[in-house]
């Protein structure tokens, strides 16, 4: 009997232990949330993966905020796509954290249609839409016929049409929304102008087959064009590029530190030397930014 008690209590007590050990094991913060020991910083997240386009947005990350991130104990990677498509199916799938290389009209256009769940951030410098020469290199030498290139894709074709329409080269619809215009919304082509749709990343090399091409500004500054040459700019702020990421890590501390990044005066003084020229984010007061703020608010009630 009493050999039966003292092993019953002996069993009593190692569970007692066990279920206590399984307490505190699970109780223990993990090693993103256990406090600093030392000075080292302590971040929700060890590494942050960028997605850009090739050119100015990858060279921003690489040249500023890259090193001001590992500062604070990131470590911070690259991924440059060559097209507007994959970036945000990365995004999408985890392959990247956040991406760099759209305007809101975009992103909305794209996550609608893709079903994705992505938020935008902050703005980030943006070279604007611009017309440069090809075969004909002044806008008086436009004649009928002439070949203009544009992007592709519906939002960066719908800026095409409306720059082409204050240039006056051809007249648009005086209901059209100037975010989905389109070739239906144009209601006079006294020029005959003839469309070149591509890809915008191909738009560069189209010069030298057409009279004008409309490019992107992040393609013309990552094939050696400069903002100086462009015949025209579109005005519109509605277009400055937007950071995007998974709605779920939208409030996380890693998507404060690289926003802080980007609005920081370093960052300022930096885009202000090296990207002259360029429309800035509106949180910067630059640029008309009541405007910009203006035209954001429309955008997101007109895109759906």
């Amino acid at each position: 009997m009493n050999s039966v008690f003292k092993l019953s209590l002996a069993g009593v007590i190692a569970l007692a232990l066990s279920a206590c050990g399984g307490q505190q094991e699970a109780a223990k913060p993990t090693p993103e949330t256990t406090p600093a020991s030392g000075t080292a910083p302590v971040v929700e997240k060890a590494e942050i993966r960028f997605g850009t386009t090739p050119g100015d947005f990858g060279d921003m990350v690489r040249d500023q905020i890259q090193p001001m991130l590992e500062k604070k104990g990131y470590k911070v990677t690259i991924t440059e796509y060559p097209d507007y498509v994959t970036p945000n199916k990365a995004l999408a799938e985890n392959a990247i954290d956040i991406n760099i290389f759209q305007h809101k009209p975009y992103l909305d256009g794209f996550k609608a249609e893709h079903k994705l769940d992505l938020t935008e951030v902050f703005q980030v410098p943006t070279a604007p839409l611009g017309l440069y020469g090809g075969k004909l290199t002044a806008l008086d030498q436009v004649k009928n016929g002439s070949t203009v290139s544009v992007p592709n894709d519906p939002s960066n074709f719908a800026r095409a049409l409306v720059m082409l329409n204050e240039l006056g080269w051809i007249k648009l619809k005086g209901d059209v929304d100037p975010l989905k215009a389109s070739k239906a919304d144009i209601a006079e082509n006294t020029k005959n102008i003839k469309l070149v749709e591509m890809e915008a990343a191909n738009l560069p090399r189209s010069r030298q087959d057409v009279d004008f091409a409309i490019v992107n500004g992040n393609y013309a500054m990552s094939s050696g064009m400069k903002l100086t040459e462009t015949l025209f700019q579109e005005p519109s702020f509605a277009y400055v590029n937007w950071s995007a990421v998974r709605t779920a890590d939208k409030d996380s501390k890693w998507v404060k530190d690289v926003t802080d990044a980007y609005n920081s005066d370093e960052f300022k003084s930096y885009a202000k030397t090296k990207f002259a020229g360029y429309k800035y984010p509106a949180v910067w007061g630059e640029n008309a930014a009541a405007s910009a703020v203006a035209e954001a608010a429309s955008t997101a009630s007109a895109v759906k």
